[in-house]
């Protein structure tokens, strides 16, 4: 497996340290500096670093060829400095989509790099709960004190742990982000939730809990990074690497008690009341809201409006009717991720949904199962909402109940158990957890292809993407294209302005500015379809974008378009590249066409190691 980050590090030394780099972007498969001096780039040490193609000076910018792990080696170099980019140029790879979508993308990142702890923790706190639970340990004992903390530490300080990950993704300070989201979870802090009279300066604060919450810690970091970029630019450099995170540590806590914390807690009392009338007056429908919204208002931090009114109705009536229906809404989204589990085929999700499902359905911790499967694929979190409310309406009309407050899970049923209609209970759980499940299994959602290809079996056919005529790649005015550095193939020169898909499956990587389009065929193959010489310096212009990153497509789908003539108008070579960029698993490319051809005529064949194999 590559080394990213010892290649960054060759090549930050190559091009002469960070303090020589004034801007950095990537595009689809080479690093493009801006040098303040390039006579300290060091081109031949760059050329023999493991990792790096072949180095390029054009346009002003010093280009380092890397192939098909360009943004993986970018990444790295961001890590190991604080130079800023966002990464391709344009922005960010693919339409930004709706704002859902965006929400969904920004949870996904925030939440990967700890989703693996959040599953082991929350499989270890499954099997302590199910050791209490069938007299194995006793809740009493300091062994149980000590494995409950360290199974359940990371969900409890979820905020600090998503300060990190927030900070990285915002571009912020992420010590800064530690230190604020270390406030909300302060013992002290948490102390205060539930206390009257608490003021800041004379001001009344409303003060919640922040325990494993997840909104208002991300909603403070991203707010944090606009005001460190403004104070870093407006304070004296002989202060301002201190006094900015003071300035910001002093201005976010607070804003979060004074104004997030009071937001969510009228909103959440405002969802209790509304929940509490409807439970009194339509007790199914009240049902069918917890069990199908309940993970919503989890996500958003407003269940803890509600957790006073679980207290309330066990105090004045010694029970409670409102947690049943949460139960549904728990074991529907550990069913939801059980259907994940059997249906997809991508080694590294089933490898997350397997402890996800057991942890959600024994613990009930549904963190890594929610942020890491059911929200990012969307359809399973919907499919779990819809098996959820049907359940939670079941158990409703069952008039089921509980006499103490318990976390919902399955080895909690016990909790409900004799306390109302227990039919309706069983119906409503079988209900909450086959219909999501089957849902999931049957109806599908857009499985993610594996990070790394299959290994090719057979060769694979590529179809024209545009129309125009067939060049020799050792043709292209470009040595990392011509030399076959990136990858064996053709080029074309287009007579047309418009790219069709070339074969059958997944567009990988369809870059904003439209000048490329990484593709990966059902088969394993992937190929890099690059419309003319350094049009990425277009950022966009003359190009249309008709497909987004992860968009399955069909040979002969269209795309992208552009205007052919405006950007050789601009100055710019439209000759066309069409490469094979997995060179391990395709190694070379036979029955080349030649002279013009129409999209959709066969180009050439990729032939696989295996085949190569079988003719030795």
């Amino acid at each position: 497996m590559a080394d990213h980050a010892k290649t960054a590090t060759a090549v930050l030394a190559g091009v002469g340290g960070e303090s020589n780099i004034s801007s950095m972007v990537h595009c689809a498969t080479r690093l493009r500096f801006v040098l303040k001096d390039e006579s300290k780039a060091d081109a031949t040490a760059l050329r023999a670093t493991p990792g790096v193609i072949t180095t390029a000076q054009a346009g002003g910018q010093y280009q380092v060829v890397i192939g098909n792990d360009v943004p993986d080696v970018f990444a790295a170099i961001q890590a190991q400095t604080k130079l800023g980019g966002s990464g391709a140029e344009g922005g960010e790879t693919g339409p930004k989509g709706n704002l859902f979508n965006r929400f969904i993308k920004m949870i996904s990142a925030i939440f990967t790099p700890i989703l693996w702890a959040l599953a082991g923790t929350g499989l270890l706190k499954a099997f302590v709960a199910a050791a209490v639970t069938f007299g194995w340990l006793d809740a009493t004992s300091t062994t149980y004190v000590i494995l409950n903390a360290l199974s359940d530490a990371l969900i409890n300080f979820l905020p600090m742990a998503l300060a990190i990950t927030a900070a990285r993704y915002f571009k912020a300070s992420e010590f800064t982000s530690f230190a604020i989201a270390g406030a909300l979870v302060y013992p002290s802090i948490v102390a205060l939730n539930g206390q009257p009279d608490i003021t800041f300066f004379g001001i009344p604060v409303t003060m919640v809990s922040y325990v494993s919450s997840v909104i208002p810690i991300i909603v403070i970091v991203w707010l944090q990074s606009y005001a460190e970029r403004f104070l870093l630019k407006v304070l004296p450099g002989a202060v301002k690497r201190f006094l900015t995170p003071m300035i910001v540590v002093a201005i976010a806590v607070p804003l979060v008690f004074l104004a997030i914390g009071p937001l969510s807690s009228l909103i959440g009392g405002g969802l209790a009341s509304a929940i509490g009338w409807v439970f009194a007056t339509v007790p199914w429908l009240g049902g069918a809201i917890m069990g199908g919204l309940w993970q919503v208002f989890v996500i958003f931090g407003l269940h803890w409006g509600l957790v006073p009114l679980f207290q309330l109705e066990l105090q004045t009536t010694g029970q409670m009717l409102l947690i049943g229906p949460v139960f549904a809404a728990v074991l529907a989204q550990a069913a939801a991720v059980a259907g994940v589990l059997v249906r997809s085929r991508n080694k590294n999700l089933r490898s997350l949904a397997a402890p996800a499902t057991l942890s959600g359905f024994l613990a009930g911790i549904t963190e890594p199962a929610i942020y890491g499967i059911n929200l990012p694929l969307k359809r399973p979190f919907a499919f779990g909402i819809v098996g959820g409310a049907l359940g939670g309406a079941l158990i409703a009309m069952g008039g089921v109940f509980s006499k103490a407050f318990v976390v919902p899970s399955g080895l909690a049923l016990p909790a409900l158990l004799g306390n109302g209609n227990m039919v309706m209970l069983g119906i409503g759980l079988a209900v909450a957890i086959i219909v999501p499940f089957l849902l999931t299994v049957i109806v599908g959602f857009k499985d993610p292809v594996d990070a790394a290809a299959p290994t090719a079996a057979t060769d694979t056919a590529v179809l024209s993407p545009v129309d125009g005529t067939v060049v020799a790649l050792s043709e292209v005015p470009d040595a990392a294209f011509a030399d076959a550095s990136l990858g064996k193939g053709v080029a074309i020169r287009p007579t047309s302005g418009a790219v069709y898909a070339p074969f059958d499956g997944t567009v990988v990587a369809a870059f904003p500015t439209g000048h490329a389009i990484g593709l990966r065929g059902v088969d394993g193959v992937e190929l890099l379809i690059h419309v003319g010489l350094d049009t990425v310096k277009l950022g966009g212009e003359h190009f249309t974008l008709k497909v987004q990153s992860g968009a399955e497509v069909k040979a002969g789908d269209l795309l992208l378009e552009f205007d052919g003539d405006a950007i050789e108008r601009a100055g710019y070579d439209l000759i066309t590249p069409v490469i094979v960029t997995n060179g391990d698993l395709y190694p070379d490319v036979a029955d080349v066409a030649s002279g013009p051809l129409s999209h959709g005529e066969n180009l050439f064949r990729a032939v696989s190691v295996d085949s190569l194999s079988a003719t030795r």
